[in-house]
């Protein structure tokens, strides 16, 4: 048996050995990832202008501008096999849902595609026939964009880059939510593993209409899942929350537990003073009959801890 300075002197030297080992992304998770990267970075003095919310903001004389920027990543955010045209879909709607999130719509898009080189033309083709068909649906013109290869065998990648405007009263921030704010979605909820989240409608046309006749105090794109967005709106508002799980809006084929966790359903999420509600539930009901609007729960006073749910991009899967 070692003597116990020698046991001491092991146990010492293991928790120094793994003090130091360097923290790798998948220890500290997407969201605290990103705010370590912009602390590091210089920032608008304005609150609003800096990052947190689905688009960056920019004041140009009286309007506003919404910036965003996207990224596609074969095998993470589709598979090969996958119609290019359906992955063009995706590629813009993904930010086209974050202009709607904002109250605003899209303009002008950049586009940057990273491929192997021995990628068939008619797939890279096919990609921008459906990146087309949703600019044509929702609005906004391609303004430019650049081309890369990857090294063989590496994974595509189609960035998209926008650029939209939002009227100033009409601007929805997650920030602007209070207690007692009434929380609500669109849609249903789960399942995009089974194809959805190629196929989804950005909510350009109801959010606008939202805006126009009810703004809400916050709002935000489900892209990550319930579970892991709420959290982040409430946090930014800083508020708590209180979510009836069985109240969700679920999809065909799925349970709460996957409205809760599988992300991509690009459903809008907000929240709103509760005396709107019945008028809003009540008028939504004739102007957008066949979509769903579901009250899930509300704000509250604390704040908002992180729940089990949803998707990060660094976490164990």
């Amino acid at each position: 048996m070692e003597p116990p300075w020698q046991c001491s002197f092991w146990l010492a030297l293991a928790f120094w050995t793994w003090m130091l080992e360097p923290m790798n992304l998948r220890d500290l998770g997407e969201d605290e990832v990103i705010r370590r990267l912009v602390a590091l970075m210089p920032l608008a003095e304005e609150p609003a202008a800096c990052p947190g919310d689905d688009c960056a903001i920019m004041r140009v004389g009286s309007g506003m501008l919404l910036l965003k920027t996207d990224a596609l990543v074969e095998g993470v955010h589709f598979r090969p096999a996958e119609s290019p045209e359906r992955i063009g879909w995706k590629a813009i709607a993904r930010v086209t849902s974050d202009f709607a999130a904002m109250g605003g719509r899209p303009e002008n898009f950049l586009i940057t595609v990273a491929v192997d080189p021995s990628m068939a033309v008619s797939w890279l083709e096919g990609v921008y026939r459906g990146m087309a068909a949703c600019m044509r649906k929702h609005g906004g013109l391609l303004a430019g964009g650049e081309t890369s290869s990857v090294p063989a065998g590496n994974a595509a990648v189609i960035s998209v880059a926008a650029v939209g405007s939002v009227k100033p009263e009409h601007m929805v921030l997650r920030s602007g939510g209070r207690p007692g704010d009434v929380l609500l979605v669109t849609g249903t909820l789960g399942g995009s593993i089974h194809g959805k989240h190629l196929d989804f409608v950005p909510r350009v046309e109801e959010a606008a209409w939202l805006v126009g006749h009810h703004k809400p105090g916050a709002m935000m794109d489900l892209s990550d899942g319930l579970g892991a967005d709420l959290p982040r709106l409430a946090k930014a508002s800083g508020c708590g929350y209180e979510v009836d799980r069985a109240s969700l809006p679920v999809a065909d084929g799925c349970d709460a537990a996957a409205a809760w966790s599988d992300g991509e359903d690009y459903e809008l999420l907000f929240a709103i003073v509760a005396d709107c509600v019945p008028e809003l539930l009540e008028e939504w009901s004739v102007v957008f009959p066949e979509l769903p609007l579901t009250v899930i729960g509300k704000l509250t006073d604390g704040s908002a801890e992180n729940s089990a749910g949803g998707w990060d991009h660094f976490s164990l899967r």
